[in-house]
């Protein structure tokens, strides 16, 4: 049988380990610098479909040339190519077409964010009555409070005139009719 011997590490044999590693570590770091790929000029590409994925160059079928994007201009002049022989991006659209469609797509945006924000404006206001609807409520109970002492009125002149006439059972009155019983 052979025995094996556990070594026991001690804080300063894990923390010696631990040096080493990030020494390591460290070291391999610096191995590991990458160079960049060198930058090819708009010029060398030939075709649209080698140029236009370069968010630098612009393709014109004008000339047949990839030239560098004027990023000075939003829009290129007219000297470079025309808007709609000019490409960039893709090939299949027009600089022009690229510029409206990014227009439409930009208003849409912005209408759609006032549409939110006017429907949250007007979830806000309180849903209980506004001040027309509680003016038109009071005009409406002032006029019924009205109607009703009208017609309490008619009833009493109407009840008046009953009793001169004596069309109204009314035992004080002297010229009641008789009842039979």
């Amino acid at each position: 049988m052979s025995s094996f011997t556990i070594e026991r590490q001690t804080p300063t044999t894990s923390l010696s380990i631990a040096a080493v590693v990030l020494w390591v570590s460290f070291v391999s770091l610096g191995d590991c610098q990458t160079t960049p790929a060198p930058i090819t000029p708009c010029s060398a590409h030939k075709n649209c479909d080698t140029c236009v994925p370069h968010a630098k160059c612009l393709w014109c079928f004008t000339t047949n040339n990839c030239t560098e994007y004027p990023v000075s201009w939003l829009l290129p002049p007219s000297s470079v190519c025309q808007l709609s022989q000019a490409r960039w991006g893709v090939c299949w659209l027009n600089f022009e077409a690229l510029i409206i469609a990014l227009a439409v797509l930009g208003g849409t945006i912005l209408l759609s964010i006032a549409v939110c924000c006017c429907c949250c404006c007007c979830k806000k206001r309180p849903s209980g009555p506004d001040r027309d609807e509680e003016r038109f409520a009071r005009k409406r109970e002032e006029i019924k409070q009205r109607s009703e002492e009208r017609k309490v009125e008619r009833k009493a002149r109407h009840d008046e005139i009953r009793r001169k006439y004596g069309l109204m059972v009314d035992s004080d009155h002297p010229y009641s009719k008789f009842e039979n019983e």
